[in-house]
C-alpha cells in the first residue's frame, strides 16, 4: 500500500519525486523519505507525511539529477524515523523503498544475524537490504546479481526500487504481487506504484509483470525476469489527464469525486448503450458472453467497498439472469478451501486492479478452472492482466481512500452485464430490456439532482458531530448501500456505525435505539416499502432518531421520520445508485465536522497490496 517514485534524467530530482510523493500519498501516509544521488547519496526520512518530509528537505540544497522516495502505510514496524524508507543495508551499498510484504523475512534475519550484521530497523526491507549487500560482499557480485539472487531467496511481495551506491548511474526496480510502472521520456525515465506521479512528464509507460527486474538508466532501460530472461518491454500510452488528479476547487479529493458521480457513470455506459437504447455492447466480454449466460454458479469476490457493489450484483444476476450467485470476501474465500468447479464464473471487483486478496483469489480460481472476469477502473493494473475477460469502468482516478464514483461505476458495470446475459438467455423481454436501459441512461441526471440534497446533508451533519455509534438499515437493493453508508461513516469520521438489514433489527440492534442512536434508514419507494414503514415505526416507539433517505414526495414517511434526505424516482433495481449519494454527502460532512482528515483518514490506505 506504499508509495513509491524514482527518477534519472538530467532534471532536479528532489521536487520531482516529492510532488509525486504527494500523488501517491493515498497509498500510505505513516511516514515518508528520500534518497538523492549526487557523488554521494544522501537520505532524508521523518515520521509523518509527505509536507514534513519536504519541509525537512527544504532546509538543505542537496540536489541530484537520481533519486527515489517512498510514502509508507506500515505493517513491519510502529510508524517512526528508524522504519521509514528508505532503508539502507548494513555497510551502505544498497538503498532500497519497498511495497509488499516479505514473508521469509525472519528466517533470513535470523541468519543474517548469525553472520555478524546488525539491524537498525524493525522493518522486512532492512533484511531484504541486508541480503542484497551479503550476496554483493560475499559472492563478489554486480548490484544486479546480487538483487537478482536475492529476490529468488524472498517469499511474498515487493514493488522494489533500488539504488547501488557503487554503481549509481542506474537504478533498479522489481516487482512481484505489488504494482509498478516506469514513464518513459526522453533523456529521462520514470518509476512509479502508478502513473498518476508520471502523467505530467510523460504519458508512455511501461507496466512491469511479476517477476519482472528493471535496470533504468537515463538515455535506456533494460528489462529482465528474475530467472535472468531478457524481454522486450512494451511501450503503452496512457489517456490521463492533470485535472483528474487534481482537486480543481474542491476543498477535498472526496468531495470532488462524489460531485463527479453523473460524470463517471455516464463515462461507464458511454459507448457501450446503444443510442436508441436497444442493447448494451460491452467489448470486453465479447468473447465469452455465450459461455457466461449458460454458467450454473457465478462467484462474486471482492474487498471493502467492492464487495458492497458485488451484493447488489448478487441481486441484478438473479433477478435478471436467474443464475445463482456467492458473494465472498476475497481475503477469506482463498483461506477456507473454497469448492470451485470447471464451468463456475467468477467476477472479481476492484477499483484499483492490484487488491492482494483479490488477485490472490483470482489466481487460485484460475488454477481451479473457473473463467475469471474483472471488474477495475485502473487500466493496466494486475487482475485485468490476470483474467480472462473483463471491463473497465472508466471512473477516472480516484484518490480519496473512501471510494465514492468507484462504487457507483462499478454498479454501473454489473448491472449493464447482468441485462445483456439475461437478455440473451431470454430472461427477460427485449422490451423489458430496452426499457432498463432507458432508465439506466437517466440515472447521471437524477444524480445530478441528489447532489442537491448537499445543503441540506451539511445541516444534518451538526447532529452527529458528537455521537458516537450509528445504525443503518435497509431492505432488497439498499440493503448493501446501508451497510456502505456505514463504511463511509466509519472510515472518514472515525464513528462505528452498523449496517443491518432492516427486519434483522429486531434479532439483536433493537436493543441499541434510544433517544441517542441515529438511525439512518434508506426508505425508498420500492417493492419492501410498507415493510420498511414497520421498522421505522418500531425504532420511533423506542424513542429512535430517524434518518430517512426517501423518494421525493413521499410523505408518509416525511411525516414519520425526524430528518429526511430526498432522491429522485426510479425502478427498485437503481435506487442504490440515488440512494447512497446522500449517504456519501452526510459521511463528508460530518467528517469535516469533526476535524477529520477525509482524504487520509488514520490506519487506511487507498489500494491495499499487502495481505
Amino acid at each position: 500500500m506504499c508509495g513509491i517514485v524514482g527518477y534519472i534524467g538530467s532534471k532536479p530530482a528532489r521536487e520531482i519525486i516529492i510532488n509525486g510523493l504527494k500523488r501517491l500519498e493515498y497509498r500510505g501516509y505513516d511516514s515518508a523519505g528520500l534518497a538523492i544521488v549526487n557523488g554521494e547519496t544522501k537520505i532524508f526520512k521523518c515520521k509523518g507525511r509527505v509536507q514534513d518530509l519536504e519541509e525537512m528537505v527544504g532546509k538543505t540544497d542537496f540536489n541530484g539529477t537520481i533519486g527515489m522516495g517512498h510514502t509508507r502505510w506500515a505493517t513491519h514496524g510502529e510508524p517512526n524515523e528508524l522504519n521509514a524508507h528508505p532503508q539502507r543495508s548494513y555497510k551502505g551499498n544498497f538503498i532500497v523503498v519497498h511495497n509488499g510484504i516479505i514473508e521469509n523475512y525472519a528466517i533470513i534475519k535470523k541468519h543474517l544475524e548469525g553472520r555478524g550484521i546488525e539491524f537498525t530497523s524493525q522493518t522486512d526491507t532492512e533484511v531484504l537490504a541486508n541480503l542484497m549487500e551479503h550476496l554483493y560482499i560475499e559472492g563478489d557480485l554486480t548490484a544486479e546479481q546480487a538483487i537478482t539472487l536475492a529476490l529468488n531467496r524472498v517469499e511474498g511481495a515487493y514493488g522494489l526500487v533500488i539504488i547501488c551506491t557503487k554503481e549509481p548511474d542506474r537504478l533498479f526496480a522489481a516487482k512481484k504481487g505489488s504494482p509498478l510502472v516506469i514513464g518513459v521520456g526522453e533523456g529521462e525515465n520514470f518509476i512509479a506504484s502508478d502513473a498518476t506521479p508520471i502523467v505530467e512528464h510523460t504519458q508512455r509507460v511501461i507496466y512491469l509483470n511479476d517477476d519482472d527486474l528493471a535496470i533504468i538508466k537515463r538515455e535506456e532501460l533494460m528489462l529482465k525476469t528474475i530467472r535472468v530472461n531478457k524481454i522486450e518491454p512494451v511501450v503503452k500510452k496512457i489517456d490521463l489527464k492533470i485535472g483528474e488528479i487534481d482537486k480543481e476547487g474542491f476543498p477535498h479529493f472526496m468531495l470532488k469525486e462524489i460531485f463527479e458521480q453523473p460524470r463517471a457513470i455516464h463515462d461507464t455506459f458511454r459507448g457501450r448503450v446503444l443510442p436508441d437504447h436497444s442493447g448494451v455492447m460491452l467489448g470486453g466480454l465479447h468473447q465469452v458472453l455465450e459461455t457466461v449466460s449458460q454458467a450454473e454458479r457465478i462467484i462474486i469476490i471482492a474487498c471493502g467497498t467492492s464487495w458492497h457493489a458485488g451484493l447488489i450484483g448478487e441481486y441484478f444476476f438473479e433477478e435478471y439472469t436467474r443464475i445463482p450467485v456467492e458473494v465472498e470476501y476475497a481475503s477469506e474465500f482463498r483461506y477456507r478451501n473454497p469448492i470451485i468447479k470447471k464451468g463456475d464464473i467468477v467476477i472479481a471487483i476492484s477499483q484499483s486492479g492490484e487488491t492482494a486478496d483479490t488477485l490472490a483469489a483470482v489466481k487460485l480460481a484460475k488454477s481451479k478452472g473457473a473463467m475469471v472476469i474483472g471488474i477495475c477502473n485502473v487500466v493496466g493494473s494486475s487482475i485485468p492482466r490476470e483474467t480472462d475477460a473483463g471491463v473497465y469502468t472508466h471512473a477516472g482516478p480516484e484518490i480519496g481512500v473512501a471510494s465514492t464514483k468507484a462504487f457507483t461505476t462499478q454498479v454501473t458495470v454489473l448491472a449493464m452485464m447482468a441485462f445483456e446475459i439475461g437478455h440473451l438467455k431470454g430472461v427477460i423481454s427485449a422490451q423489458y430490456y430496452k426499457e432498463l436501459i432507458a432508465e439506466l441512461s437517466s440515472i447521471p441526471e437524477k444524480i445530478e439532482k441528489a447532489l442537491g440534497q448537499n445543503a441540506k446533508a451539511i445541516d444534518l451533519s451538526k447532529n452527529f458531530e458528537k455521537i458516537h455509534n450509528a445504525l443503518y438499515l435497509g431492505r432488497g437493493y439498499l440493503f448493501p448501500v446501508a451497510l456502505e453508508g456505514a463504511l463511509k461513516l466509519k472510515e472518514i469520521s472515525y464513528i462505528h456505525a452498523e449496517g443491518y438489514p432492516a427486519a434483522e433489527m429486531k434479532h439483536g440492534p433493537i436493543a441499541l435505539i434510544d433517544e441517542n442512536m441515529p438511525v439512518i434508514i434508506v426508505a425508498t419507494k420500492d417493492d419492501t416499502y410498507e415493510k420498511i414503514i414497520n421498522n421505522i415505526q418500531e425504532i420511533k416507539a423506542r424513542k429512535g432518531k430517524v434518518y430517512a433517505i426517501v423518494t421525493e414526495g413521499d410523505e408518509i414517511i416525511k411525516k414519520m421520520a425526524d430528518y429526511v434526505l430526498e432522491v429522485p424516482e426510479t425502478i427498485s433495481a437503481f435506487s442504490c445508485l440515488l440512494a447512497v449519494i446522500p449517504l456519501q454527502l452526510l459521511s463528508y460532512h460530518i467528517a469535516v465536522l469533526r476535524g477529520c482528515n477525509v482524504d487520509q483518514p488514520r490506519n487506511l490506505a487507498k489500494s491495499v497490496t499487502v495481505e
